[in-house]
C-alpha cells in the first residue's frame, strides 16, 4: 500500500509508476509492421571503405511502387557517423560502387542505355559520366592499385549473323549451346582505350588483381552453365608479358581466389573434403602454390563453414569470416602457427566486410534481429571495433517481435538448434499458433539477422521457428552431409521434433500448427504433409515433388547427385531412392490444405514440379491452389508479386490455422477508401 510507506519510498514508487506507465504508452503507440512495410524496408550492402579510411560507400536500394521495382542508389558516410548523402539518383538506379586508390573518384555500374556500363562520379560532387562504351555492357570490374586502369568482365557480344537471324525472327537455337561465354578486359582510365586479355571457348567465372597489379587470378569454366562449375580451373595471367598459366585440373569448384601480397600462393575457398577429392562439403579454406601442386588446407579441424576471406596486409594471416549456423562471425588465422582467433562475437549475423591492406582496416556490417544492417569499422592492429552509424532510424516507429534461438534434440539424440520468434503480444504461459518455416539450399542455415516478414507476421499473433534441419551448414560436414544418400533421413524429423518441444514447453498451440518455405523449404514443405496431418495449413514454394523429372528439369543437378548417389539415367539407376524421397509418390497421404506457389520462369526448381504437386493435391480432394509469378524466375522479385506472395500466403494460413478472414495489404496510394 503506498500511504503505508515512507514519503521517500512513495515518491520513488510513484515516479516508477509514471515511468512505467509513459514506457507503456510510447510501446503503445509503435505500430505493427504489414506486409507494405516489410517491402519497404531498405537493403543496405557493399560496403566500401576509401584508401585513407575517413569514407565509405554503399548500395542503398529502396521499393519504388510506381515502376514496381527495387531500385538501388550510391550513398557516401564519413567514419565518424556524419555527412550521411545520396551520391547518385539515376532512374534504374546504380550498383557496384567502388573508390578510385586516390579516393577522388567514385565508379559504379548504371545501366544508362541499353546496356550497364562503368561511370564515374567525381566525390565532391558533380553529374556522373559514363565512361566504358562497351557492347553489351560490362558485369563486374576492378581499378588496378594506380588507378590508371580498370580490369572488367563482359559477355561476349552476339554475332552480325545471330542479329540479322533474330531481326527477321529466324531464332531458332540449340538448348543450352547459345549462351555466350565471359571474357576479361583492361581499359585505360586516361585515354578510354580498351584491349581483350582474354579469348578461347570458355567463360571467365570470378577474377581478382593481384595487389600489386602485375597479375590477375581468375577461375574458367568450359561454359556459362551452372553445373560446369565442377570443371573450372585456376589460372593465373601474368600481365607484364601476357602469360597463362592453368593452376588446378580438378573437378572442384573454387571461389574468392586471391593471390598472397608476394604473388606465390593463391587463397581460394571450395566445397570440397581436406583432400580435394570430393565435392558436397562446408565451404572450407585452401592455399595453392602459383608453381601448382596439392593445395593445402588452411584451417584444421574447423567446424564451421567458410564464406569469405582475404589476406592480411603481410601475407603472414588469414581474415575470414565463417558461418556459425544461427550466427556469422569473423576470424583470423595465422599461417605460421595455425591459431584461429574468433574476432567477433554476438547474436548477430556478419556480412560484407572490406579489408584496405595499405591502412589495415577493416570494415564490415552486421545485422541484427532488430536492426537490418549498421556498419563496424576495426584496425587490424588491436581489433577494437566501433559502430559507425544508426542506418535505420525510421524502424523506431514499429513493435518488433522479440528473437533469440532455440535447441532441441531430435528423434537420433541430435542436437538441433533453430530461430524462435515470438507473437509481438507474447504473454507467459498463453499458447499461440506456430508456423514452422523451413529455409531453402538446403545447404543453408537461418541467421540471426533481420526479417521484416517474420516481424509482420509475429504483429499478427503467430510465433515463427526456423530450424536448421540436418543439411543445414555451420555445424560441421557431417551435419551437412546427412542428406548424401538419402534426402530426408532426418531432416524432416528435425522440423518436426522443433514443433514437439515449442509444444512442449507451452509456447505453441498444437491445434493451431502450419508449415512452409521456399526452394529447399518448399521441397520440405512438401515431404512434411505427406507424414503427418498435424498441421492445419501449408503453403510449398518452388518446391520440388518428383526427384525424377526434377533432376532432368532443372539447371542444376551437381548438388542433387549426391542426395541420390546417382543419376536417374544412368545404368543401375538409383531409382527406389529417388521415388522413395519424392512427396508425389506419396500424396495420397495428404490431408493438410496447401499452397503452391512458383515463378513462371523458374529454371532451378521449374513450374511442372508444381503443377505435379497441384494435380496430386487435386485428385485427392485435398484443397489446393497453383499461383504462378509471370516473369519470375526463383522467387517473385517485382513488388507487386512479392506483395501478392505475403499476402496469399497469410490468406491461406489465416483461413486454415485460425479459420477467419484475411484482408490483403494494399500497394501505396491504392488503399481501400
Amino acid at each position: 500500500d503506498v500511504m503505508k510507506r515512507s514519503g521517500f519510498e512513495r515518491l520513488i514508487l510513484v515516479f516508477l509508476l509514471m515511468l512505467f506507465s509513459v514506457s507503456k504508452s510510447t510501446a503503445q503507440q509503435k505500430r505493427l509492421m504489414t506486409f507494405v512495410d516489410v517491402i519497404d524496408v531498405k537493403q543496405i550492402y557493399g560496403p566500401r571503405l576509401s584508401s585513407n579510411g575517413e569514407q565509405i560507400i554503399f548500395s542503398q536500394s529502396t521499393a519504388d511502387w510506381a515502376e514496381n521495382k527495387t531500385v538501388s542508389h550510391i550513398w557516401r558516410i564519413r567514419s565518424d557517423g556524419s555527412g550521411l548523402v545520396q551520391m547518385t539518383n539515376g532512374e534504374d538506379g546504380e550498383r557496384s560502387g567502388s573508390w578510385s586508390p586516390s579516393g577522388k573518384t567514385i565508379a559504379f555500374i548504371a545501366k544508362r542505355g541499353e546496356a550497364p556500363q562503368i561511370h564515374f562520379l567525381n566525390n565532391e560532387g558533380g553529374e556522373a559520366r559514363q565512361f566504358t562504351h562497351h557492347e553489351d555492357g560490362v558485369r563486374s570490374y576492378q581499378w588496378d592499385p594506380y588507378g590508371k586502369t580498370i580490369y572488367f568482365s563482359a559477355t561476349d557480344p552476339k554475332s552480325d549473323e545471330l542479329k540479322k537471324r533474330e531481326k527477321i525472327k529466324d531464332d531458332a537455337f540449340l538448348f543450352e549451346q547459345t549462351e555466350r561465354n565471359v571474357h576479361l578486359w583492361k581499359i585505360d582510365v586516361k585515354t578510354g582505350t580498351e584491349e581483350r586479355l582474354t579469348t578461347g571457348d570458355f567463360t571467365i567465372r570470378t577474377f581478382r588483381l593481384s595487389r600489386d597489379g602485375k597479375k590477375i587470378v581468375y577461375t574458367r569454366s568450359p561454359t556459362p552453365l551452372y553445373d560446369d562449375v565442377l570443371n573450372a580451373e585456376i589460372v593465373v595471367l601474368d600481365l607484364t608479358d601476357g602469360s597463362e598459366h592453368i593452376i588446378t585440373e580438378n573437378h572442384i569448384y573454387e571461389s574468392g581466389v586471391e593471390l598472397s601480397p608476394d604473388n606465390r600462393s593463391i587463397l581460394f575457398i571450395a566445397d570440397s573434403d581436406e583432400e580435394m577429392t570430393g565435392h558436397y562439403y562446408q565451404g572450407n579454406l585452401f592455399t595453392l602454390s602459383v608453381d601448382g601442386g596439392k593445395p593445402e588446407t588452411v584451417l584444421d579441424d574447423f567446424l564451421y563453414e567458410v564464406s569469405g576471406a582475404t589476406w592480411s596486409a603481410d601475407g603472414k594471416s588469414i581474415y575470414f569470416t565463417a558461418n556459425m549456423g544461427v550466427r556469422v562471425e569473423l576470424f583470423s588465422c595465422s599461417l605460421k602457427n595455425r591459431r584461429i582467433k574468433q574476432l567477433t562475437d554476438g547474436l548477430h549475423t556478419l556480412s560484407g566486410f572490406d579489408y584496405v591492406p595499405s591502412i589495415d582496416r577493416i570494415l564490415y556490417s552486421i545485422s541484427t534481429p532488430r536492426e537490418p544492417a549498421a556498419f563496424w569499422i576495426a584496425s587490424m592492429e588491436n581489433f577494437t571495433p566501433r559502430k559507425i552509424a544508426d542506418l535505420y532510424p525510421e524502424l523506431k516507429e514499429f513493435a518488433l517481435a522479440r528473437v533469440e534461438t532455440v535447441e532441441w534434440t531430435s528423434t537420433d539424440g541430435e542436437a538441433i538448434e533453430g530461430i524462435l520468434t515470438y507473437p509481438v503480444d507474447y504473454e507467459e504461459g498463453r499458447r499461440y499458433p506456430l508456423l514452422a518455416h523451413t529455409h531453402g539450399g538446403p545447404a543453408s542455415s537461418d541467421k540471426l539477422r533481420f526479417d521484416g516478414y517474420d516481424h509482420a507476421r509475429a504483429g499478427r499473433g503467430y510465433a515463427i521457428l526456423k530450424p536448421n534441419y540436418r543439411g543445414s551448414t555451420g555445424y560441421g560436414n557431417a551435419f551437412l552431409r546427412d542428406m548424401v544418400g538419402h534426402y530426408f533421413l532426418h531432416a524432416d524429423d528435425d522440423v518436426l521434433t522443433g514443433v514437439d518441444y515449442l509444444v512442449e514447453i507451452g509456447i505453441a498451440d498444437p491445434e493451431r500448427l502450419g508449415t512452409l518455405g521456399w526452394s529447399a523449404g518448399g521441397h520440405m514443405t512438401n515431404w512434411l504433409v505427406t507424414e503427418t496431418d498435424r498441421f492445419r495449413a501449408a503453403s510449398s514454394g518452388a518446391g520440388a515433388s518428383n526427384w525424377i523429372s526434377m533432376y532432368a528439369q532443372s539447371d542444376v543437378r551437381i548438388y542433387r547427385t549426391p542426395w541420390f548417389l546417382g543419376s536417374p539415367w544412368q545404368s543401375n539407376a538409383p531409382l527406389e531412392t529417388y521415388r522413395a524421397h519424392s512427396p508425389i509418390f506419396r500424396v495420397y497421404r495428404v490431408k493438410t490444405p496447401t499452397l503452391i506457389l512458383f515463378g513462371e520462369n523458374d529454371r532451378r526448381v521449374p513450374m511442372p514440379q508444381g503443377v505435379e504437386m497441384y494435380r496430386g493435391l487435386k485428385a485427392n480432394g485435398v484443397p489446393t491452389e497453383l499461383v504462378v509469378f509471370p516473369r519470375s524466375g526463383h522467387g517473385p522479385r517485382e513488388l507487386r508479386h512479392r506483395l501478392y506472395k505475403m499476402n496469399k500466403e497469410f490468406q491461406w494460413l489465416e483461413k486454415y490455422i485460425m479459420e477467419r478472414e484475411f484482408s490483403f495489404d494494399s500497394p501505396p496510394g491504392e488503399e481501400e477508401e
